[in-house]
């Protein structure tokens, strides 16, 4: 992970884009009084939203097979569907 100042950045925007796309590398624009930003290659990022919605997804399940061994499920008779 590197750290580079806005100045820096700017005048060597393609440099710090190769080293985060070709180097997998996540780099932090620190800005003078304002937000930092992070800078990434775009898989990078797309892994870590996959692995974010994932997480969320899983959690969901846990919550519902705590819901069902608390006894708050509910049975239903199965309907079969003949091919057509």
């Amino acid at each position: 992970m590197l750290a580079v100042n806005y100045s820096t950045i700017r005048s060597n925007l393609k440099d710090y884009c190769d080293k985060a796309t070709d180097n997998n590398e996540t780099v932090i624009v620190t800005r003078k009084n304002e937000k930092n930003v992070v800078l990434m290659s775009l898989e990078k990022y797309n892994s870590i939203m996959k692995a974010t919605k994932n997480a969320k997804y899983l959690a969901m399940i846990d919550k519902a097979i705590e819901q069902l061994e608390q006894g708050k499920g509910n049975m239903h008779e199965l309907i079969e569907v003949e091919d057509e």
